[in-house]
């Protein structure tokens, strides 16, 4: 059977506890053993390149340089890691090394929760098998990204907040590669309610099996 770690804690408003009980619903369904922590301790362990996948949700806060080191080392060994949000994508902003590794990094969200389009890029990746362009009512995340990426859906801002941003094209959902590992990020999920819409949830749940190790 297959074994996924889910870290959370940090800033609370993204509802941590409440995201990780429904993230680790979500991979039970899929037949993953799931392990909760909530101390960024566990990425320390040498237990953590067991695992097939690793989730963290764990906005801002701090991470030591030995959890992150292993936490790379993990993945580029063929451990998957999967996220969403803040909880991934602005997690450990002094951490320039776990940055590099999910490929991106919150910096803005003008306007904070409005309404927006997403945009599906690669219709043909099985993640986004079925599912077209969609509004969303949450952050939309402004982001630091790495080139590398593999982007799966985009948004457009609007300028209505910032000026000098209209008709940025901003990647939401992206893919790539970490050594030997797999990572998917989807900046979808500012709270817990926001599970509920069907392409949010679905997205984040075929990127975290496809993330995951065999």
């Amino acid at each position: 059977m297959r074994e996924a770690l889910i870290v959370w804690g940090g800033w609370h408003g993204h509802e941590p506890e409440q995201c990780a009980g429904i993230v680790a619903g979500m991979l039970q369904e899929e037949g993953f053993r799931v392990h909760l922590e909530t101390s960024t301790r566990a990425f320390a362990s040498p237990q953590l390149s067991t695992m097939s996948l690793i989730v963290p949700i764990f906005t801002m806060s701090k991470i030591e340089k030995d959890e992150v080191a292993n936490l790379s080392q993990a993945v580029r060994e063929g451990t998957g890691l999967a996220g969403f949000h803040g909880g991934m994508g602005d997690a450990f902003r002094e951490a320039v090394e776990y940055q590099f590794m999910c490929g991106g990094q919150w910096v803005a969200h003008p306007g904070n929760i409005i309404d927006y389009r997403v945009n599906i890029t690669r219709p043909d990746d099985p993640i986004m098998e079925g599912i077209g362009d969609f509004d969303y009512r949450s952050e939309q995340y402004y982001m630091h990204v790495d080139p590398s990426n593999e982007v799966l859906a985009t948004t457009t801002f609007s300028g209505e907040h910032a000026s000098w941003i209209d008709g940025v094209v901003m990647p939401v959902v992206w893919k790539r590669r970490h050594g030997q590992g797999r990572v998917f990020y989807s900046s979808l999920g500012h709270v817990a309610k926001e599970f509920e819409v069907p392409e949010m949830r679905t997205i984040l749940r075929r990127g975290m099996v496809w993330a995951a190790r065999d």
